[in-house]
C-alpha cells in the first residue's frame, strides 16, 4: 500500500496541504450503480476540504461544521467504531490506503450533511488525495468506496466516489457502473439545475441495504439487471422484488434516453424522463417519502420548471429540479442553484 501515501511517506513534512472534493447531485439513475447499470450526476460548487500537515502515526482533524474533532492512531484497524461518527470515513479511507503517516488540520465543508449530495464521499475522496493518494480518478473511487464500505457497512455503489472524484465542468458525466467507463455530456445553455433540501436522511441502519438485497436477489432469477429488458422482470416471482428490478431496468433506459436528450438540447424531454423516474422511485422502489413526494409534485408545477425528482439514495435528502435558464426560481436557505464543476484536486 506504500504507493498510496507517496506525499508523506516520501518525507514532504511541514508543508500543509489542501485537498478539495466537490459533492455531486444525481440528474438521472438512482439505485442502478450497485448493479452496474447507468447513472448520469454531475459534481456541484459545493465541497469539502481537508487541509493541514503531516503528522507521524495519527490524524487530527477538526472542523466547525462536524463539531466533534477526531483523533485517530494509525494504523487503522477497526474504521466502523471510531468516534466521532464522521471520523469513520476518515478512518476508513487511512485503512484501505494503509497509511502510517497522517495528517493534522482542518475539515470544512458547504456541503449540506445528509442531504443525499455525496458528503461522506466527498470527505474520503478529500481525506484520500490530502493523505498522499497517487491514483487515477477511477482508483481513487474504488478505494473511497471500499472505505465507505468497511466504515458503515453500508453497500454503496460507486457513483458518488467517482463523479466527485471526476467532475467535468460544465458537464454531466454519463457512467457505466460496470465498466466505469465516463462520458462527460455538456449541459445545455437553457437550462438551469437546482437543488431543494426536503429532510434529513439515513442509510446507515436504514432500508437502502435491503433494496441491494432484492436487486441481488431479482439478478439470481433473471441474470445482471444491467442487461436485462423490462419484459425479463415478469420472470420473477417475489411482487416486491419483481417491483425493484422494473425500477432498476427502466431507469437504466431512462438514462440513456437522458443523456440523448441533453445531447440534443432537448431539455422539456429531460424533464419528463425525471418526472418518470421519480414515480418509478415512489411506486417501484419505495424510496420516496411523502414530505419528498408533495416537494416534488409542488416543483413540477412551478412555471418554466422541466422536472423534478428526488435524488440519491432516498429516505429524504434532496430533491433536484430542471429549469429554463431564464426561470425565476425560489433561491434560500433549502433551495440553491448550482453549477457542474471539475472533480477533486490539490489546489495549495
Amino acid at each position: 500500500m506504500e504507493p498510496y501515501c507517496r506525499i508523506y511517506m516520501s518525507g514532504a513534512k511541514g508543508k500543509t496541504v489542501v485537498a478539495r472534493a466537490p459533492g455531486r447531485v444525481n440528474l438521472i439513475g438512482d439505485h442502478t450503480d450497485y448493479t452496474g447499470g447507468l447513472v448520469l450526476p454531475m459534481a456541484i460548487d459545493r465541497y469539502t476540504t481537508v487541509a493541514g500537515q503531516a503528522l507521524d502515526g495519527a490524524i487530527r482533524l477538526t472542523s466547525e461544521q462536524l463539531q466533534e474533532p477526531l483523533v485517530l492512531n494509525l494504523p487503522v484497524t477497526d474504521a466502523a467504531n471510531v468516534m466521532p461518527a464522521w471520523g469513520r470515513y476518515v478512518a476508513g479511507v487511512a485503512n484501505q490506503m494503509g497509511c502510517a503517516v497522517g495528517i493534522e488540520g482542518s475539515v470544512t465543508t458547504t456541503i449540506p450533511i445528509g442531504a443525499g449530495l455525496s458528503s461522506s464521499a466527498a470527505l474520503e475522496v478529500a481525506t484520500a488525495l490530502a493523505l498522499g493518494s497517487t491514483l487515477s480518478v477511477t482508483e481513487l473511487a474504488q478505494l473511497c468506496r471500499r472505505a465507505e464500505h468497511v466504515a458503515t457497512g453500508v453497500p454503496c455503489g460507486i457513483m458518488d466516489q467517482l463523479t466527485s472524484a471526476a467532475g467535468v465542468e460544465g458537464h454531466a458525466l454519463l457512467i457505466d457502473c460496470h465498466t466505469l467507463d465516463i462520458e462527460p455530456i455538456a449541459l445545455p445553455n437553457n437550462m438551469q439545475v437546482v437543488v431543494q433540501w426536503v429532510a434529513a436522511r439515513t442509510l446507515v441502519g436504514s432500508a437502502y441495504a435491503d433494496r441491494v438485497a432484492q436487486c441481488a436477489q431479482a439478478e439470481k432469477e433473471i441474470g445482471p439487471l444491467r442487461l436485462a429488458s423490462v419484459a425479463d422482470t415478469n420472470q420473477i416471482a417475489d411482487a416486491v422484488v419483481r417491483a425493484r428490478a422494473l425500477h432498476v431496468v427502466s431507469e437504466n433506459e431512462r438514462v440513456r434516453r437522458a443523456a440523448e436528450c441533453l445531447q440534443a438540447g432537448d431539455v422539456q424531454g429531460f424533464g419528463l424522463l425525471m418526472n418518470e423516474s421519480h414515480e418509478s422511485l415512489r411506486s417501484n422502489f419505495a424510496v420516496s417519502t411523502e414530505q419528498m413526494d408533495d416537494a416534488v409534485k409542488q416543483a413540477q408545477a412551478l412555471p418554466g420548471v422541466y422536472g423534478a425528482r428526488m435524488t440519491g439514495g432516498g429516505f429524504g435528502g434532496c430533491m433536484v429540479m430542471v429549469a429554463d435558464s431564464d426561470a425565476r426560481l425560489p433561491e434560500n436557505d433549502n433551495t440553491w442553484r448550482v453549477r457542474a464543476v471539475g472533480g477533486a484536486a490539490i489546489i495549495g
